[in-house]
């Protein structure tokens, strides 16, 4: 028995010293710009990768004077619903939507310089928007206080009024605001009200001084180009501007016969849309491909069967859907977890571009019969009968019945050559492929019909 004793106390002190030498990882999470859907990926990927590397806590440096109220919410809700404890570090500003970020932190440190609230809800000049939106705004501040609870003593550990505060000049809080001020805190105020835990003045003071890690690592969320760029990609504005483009560019080739600019311009736009969603998880396979059915419907509708029916209708409510679902985090058609504020999101969205497209139209063909440099593209000179113009040349009613072949494919329109000289034609049903041959039925407004010759 003597001969084990040696080697298991060499085997206990070998694993003792691992023991004393393993290191807890903090994960820290830095939000030094505006609040939106770049820094909404920025935490979301962030929690994702500090689950990953069984990170002990989630750090998050905030340097920010605000941002939208949207991406505000969501990164809020994200860390309330986080598996890991968050803790805000304010490095000197957390404004505005920065402000409900912090509230929503488990605990909140601040530097002594540092600063937090007036979370007035404002537009883009810094006007103050009107009330229903200071409403909202008042209700999620004070209901991201009141989810950290009560103590034992029954006091709130965060007051809702200082947050509601933070909103609205109304709100009194005895010792601290007088009517007629948006709050914001310093950071001795802020400690003094149960707003912040303890000032520090860097990362390190707030893992060994406030939560008591003696061997600890440090890793800090580094975003890669493709965070960057998707970040950009997933901004609602772009988004709706991208759906314009999408239908902007389906229905003006729809009405050009070929494959052009606006095919490009559409595909380019719908990979745009579709690509950082896919890779996100929101945009699932099969939301793809009902766009893509409805887009075939569509062309289907037009060139087919024309007029706009049944086909007609269900492709454009098919990309409709399409578009909208690629923005939920739905499961398959399960959408008990996806929150009422999210679906809204996506249909004003993609409603958004949709309105644009029509007003940009609108707005074109105003131009174009206005006198100003759009204008000149368009022929404003009257040719009149008495000057010696006719509407319909005579000799085109002539070819009715003569065959010739299709210079080009007609889809429906295209070009026809009959006894070596060109002419416009329309397909009168479906397409007619280019060289075979055709025969002119109809000459009506103007145009030729023809059919292909079998």
């Amino acid at each position: 028995m003597k001969k084990f004793r040696k080697p298991l106390f060499f085997i206990l002190l070998f694993f003792c010293l691992c023991a004393a030498n393993a290191q807890d990882t903090i994960y820290q999470i830095d939000i030094d710009k505006e609040i939106g859907s770049t820094t909404w990926r920025y935490l979301r990927t962030g929690l994702h990768r500090a689950q990953q590397q069984g990170a002990k806590a989630v750090i998050l440096r905030l340097n920010t004077y605000g941002g939208t109220v949207v991406h505000a919410d969501s990164m809020r809700t994200a860390i309330l619903n986080a598996p890991l404890p968050v803790y805000a570090f304010v490095d000197n500003n957390a404004a505005s939507a920065g402000a409900l970020i912090a509230i929503a932190c488990d605990s909140i440190y601040m530097r002594s310089s540092a600063s937090m609230g007036a979370a007035t809800v404002v537009n883009e000049t810094g006007a103050a928007m009107p009330d229903k939106y200071q409403s909202y705004m008042r209700a999620t501040m004070r209901a991201t206080a009141e989810a950290h609870g009560k103590d034992s003593t029954g006091r709130w550990r965060r007051d809702p009024l200082i947050a509601e505060a933070m909103v609205d000049e109304r709100i009194v809080v005895p010792h601290l605001c007088d009517s007629g001020k948006v709050l914001t805190l310093t950071a001795s105020e802020a400690v003094a009200h149960r707003y912040c835990e303890a000032v520090v003045e860097n990362v390190d003071e707030i893992v060994t001084r406030q939560l008591h890690y003696d061997h600890y690592t440090l890793q800090q969320f580094e975003p890669s180009l493709f965070d960057e760029i998707a970040g950009f990609l997933t901004n609602p504005a772009l988004q709706a501007l991208l759906v314009t483009l999408i239908f902007g560019g389906i229905f003006m080739e729809l009405k050009t016969p070929g494959i052009g600019l606006p095919t490009a311009v559409a595909c380019t736009a719908a990979v745009l849309y579709f690509a950082p969603l896919y890779i996100d998880g929101l945009a699932a396979n099969w939301e793809i491909l009902i766009f893509v059915v409805g887009v075939i419907l569509l062309i289907f509708e037009i060139f087919v069967i024309p007029g706009f029916g049944i086909a007609g209708i269900s492709g454009f409510i098919l990309i409709l859907a399409a578009l909208v679902l690629a923005l939920l985090g739905n499961v398959n058609f399960n959408f008990d977890f996806v929150p009422s504020a999210e679906i809204g999101k996506g249909l004003i969205t993609v409603v958004s571009g949709i309105i644009i497209y029509a007003v940009l139209l609108l707005v074109f063909f105003k131009k174009l019969t206005s006198k100003g440099p759009i204008g000149r593209l368009a022929l404003h000179s009257a040719q009149d009968k008495e000057a010696g113009y006719i509407g319909v040349p005579p000799e085109l009613q002539q070819l009715i019945g003569q065959t010739g072949q299709a210079a080009t494919i007609l889809r429906p329109a295209g070009k026809v050559v009959i006894d070596g000289t060109q002419f416009d034609a329309m397909a009168l049903h479906g397409y007619i492929e280019r060289g075979a041959q055709v025969r002119v039925v109809k000459y009506e407004n103007a145009q030729l019909y023809v059919v292909e010759v079998k």
